[in-house]
């Protein structure tokens, strides 16, 4: 008998508990790689947004430190406002002050020189000078304060003229009282009092000259005349500037 050739197919037992064990492990393999993705992913975007969140946390203390300094600026400021309203205020205070004590000062000397405290018989003398601007005109009003002292008792009378020193183009000039004064008191100012009296006049200016001093002569009709210089700003301010040579009329 021959040899049986060999079967070309053989029938095997399909093994379905090793097929699934592969595909388990194949679903196992798989997720395993989402997750070492999963966490390479994170890891980078954990370094990607580190200096993001450290940038975020500089500005914000930066933005607070600007707030703070804008906030210190405007304290400063307002301190400074402050600080020049309440010296300004001071400054008009002490100036009011100053020309309050110049008047008491003034009163003070005129008193005392008409009741005599100085136990010295005086003649008669220019006490004050004001003048005082005309708005809108080249006027001014003159005024002059004459006292005498009261020891004397005597009364005392004259006029008193008025000269304005001043430049007029390039030249000095000298206008005297008939060129200034009122057509009513071309003789000068009169004057007539036993212890005091204030003198009231009017002087014009022309408009090309500018003045710089007053020339006051006080001429009793018995007695030496008073002469007194006064600066242009001194007589607006009331103060009396005594030139040298100027005198007082003594007894």
């Amino acid at each position: 008998m021959g040899s049986r050739p060999p079967p070309r197919f053989v029938v095997r037992r399909h093994d379905d508990t090793g097929h699934r064990r592969r595909w388990w492990w194949l679903g196992l393999g798989w997720l395993a790689s989402l997750l070492v993705v999963g966490l390479v992913v994170a890891a980078f975007g954990r370094h990607a947004n580190a200096p993001t969140v450290v940038d975020n946390r500089q500005q914000r203390a930066l933005l607070g430190q600007i707030d703070d300094l804008k906030q210190q600026l405007a304290n400063l400021q307002r301190s400074a406002q402050v600080n020049e309203v309440a010296t300004r205020s001071l400054r008009g205070t002490l100036a009011q002050r100053e020309e309050e004590l110049n008047g008491l000062r003034a009163d003070l000397g005129f008193y005392s020189r008409l009741v005599g405290g100085d136990a010295q018989r005086q003649g008669l003398k220019l006490q004050e000078v004001k003048l005082q601007p005309i708005v809108g005109s080249r006027g001014w009003n003159l005024s002059l304060s004459l006292t005498q002292n009261a020891k004397r008792g005597d009364e005392v009378s004259g006029n008193a003229l008025v000269s304005v020193e001043g430049l007029r183009g390039d030249k000095v000039t000298r206008l005297d009282w008939s060129a200034l004064g009122d057509a009513a008191q071309k003789d000068g100012m009169p004057f007539r009092f036993t212890y005091f009296q204030q003198l009231h006049g009017t002087i014009v200016l022309p408009a090309d000259f500018r003045p710089t001093r007053l020339r006051i002569s006080v001429k009793p009709a018995d007695g030496e005349t008073v002469n007194r210089a006064v600066a242009w700003g001194d007589a607006l301010s009331g103060n009396i500037t005594t030139a040298q040579g100027d005198h007082d009329a003594q007894p």
